[in-house]
């Protein structure tokens, strides 16, 4: 595999296509890489694209795609189930294909520094690019959405590492700010439960994401209700799957479940996940008969064992990331 970058901006609109087709076009215009994946969800207002290919290619695609995601959606206006603090919420850089992580790094203040400077929309590093410790987790940033931005940027320690700051709210109200950063390979997993009651859901986000001491590590979950499925999610971001995976996830929230008298009815992966996520969940439905097993065979039995097809449709080729790469003509 020849050294690549992976965007996966998340835009704070899911409903009205005008704007989300504007913004893939604005991704498919520049050469040298892919548009893999766009996954709108109308309930939580938000729509999480993937791109790749030639790192610089890959930078201007998101550049673009910013512009035209501040120039089209108001966040004055904008309201939706899924936290967020801008028109572009947030934009992460994913080094693949041995690609140093250094260089997305430093792609991404590159980044950063153009949108603030070129759009006027303010920017804060984070993750690998985060200047300080404090302002690395997505969460801490996001804090209080975009109706706490005004405020939060007047306290110490909080101003954006690029573009303006409170001073030009009245300019910058329309886009709130964006997140930018180099990042790992995250799988975003949302489970459905029997029940449309969002508590247990929190309540089962709480007990096993990692802050807090919470059951999994490298874990970030909140619970709500989804009005798309309508039903109650357990909706997590898996910072490191080698370290949590979607089958420790899935048999944890199960058990969890149970004590609420509810179980999980099937999962959703928001964007792309990569093939040994569902390998390993078929290894685990397989049993001893694994290690005879042909590799699709194992990825069916995974995709059943998650239910990763009850939720929505999971069709691998349109979903493993290995698989859309190689489609795609970068693997």
């Amino acid at each position: 595999m020849i050294p690549l970058l992976e965007c996966v901006p998340n835009f704070s609109e899911g409903k009205d296509f005008r704007i989300l087709n504007q913004i893939r076009d604005a991704i498919v215009s520049v050469p040298g890489q892919k548009l893999l994946h766009m996954d709108p969800s109308p309930s939580a207002n938000r729509t999480v694209f993937t791109f790749a290919g030639q790192p610089e290619a890959v930078v201007e695609a998101a550049f673009r795609a910013i512009a035209t995601a501040g120039r089209l959606i108001d966040m004055r206006t904008q309201q939706g189930t899924h936290p967020r603090i801008g028109s572009t919420d947030v934009c992460p850089l994913i080094p693949l294909g041995g690609l140093p992580l250094e260089i997305a790094a430093g792609l991404s203040e590159q980044l950063g520094q153009r949108v603030g400077k070129e759009l006027g929309i303010p920017v804060y590093l984070y993750e690998h690019s985060a200047k300080e410790d404090y302002r690395r987790a997505l969460p801490d940033i996001r804090k209080g959405q975009y109706e706490g931005l005004k405020a939060k940027m007047q306290r110490a320690g909080w101003q954006p590492d690029y573009g303006p700051s409170v001073q030009a709210w009245e300019r910058i109200a329309a886009t709130g700010a964006t997140v930018i950063g180099a990042r790992d390979i995250l799988v975003a997993f949302n489970i459905s439960l029997n029940t449309r009651d969002a508590g247990i859901a929190a309540d089962i986000a709480r007990q096993i994401r990692s802050r807090n001491d919470g059951l999994l590590p490298m874990l970030r979950a909140i619970g709500w209700y989804m009005a798309d499925f309508d039903c109650a999610q357990v909706s997590m971001n898996l910072l490191d799957y080698r370290v949590t995976s979607p089958l420790k996830v899935w048999d944890t929230c199960t058990a969890l479940a149970a004590a609420y008298g509810v179980a999980p009815t099937g999962c959703e992966v928001v964007g792309l996940i990569p093939e040994a996520c569902v390998v390993e969940a078929g290894a685990a439905a397989l049993g001893s008969s694994f290690a005879e097993t042909r590799t699709e065979e194992a990825v069916a039995a995974g995709i059943h064992y998650l239910r990763l097809d009850r939720v929505k449709p999971f069709i691998p080729r349109k979903k493993i990331l290995e698989y859309v790469l190689k489609d795609a003509g970068l693997l």
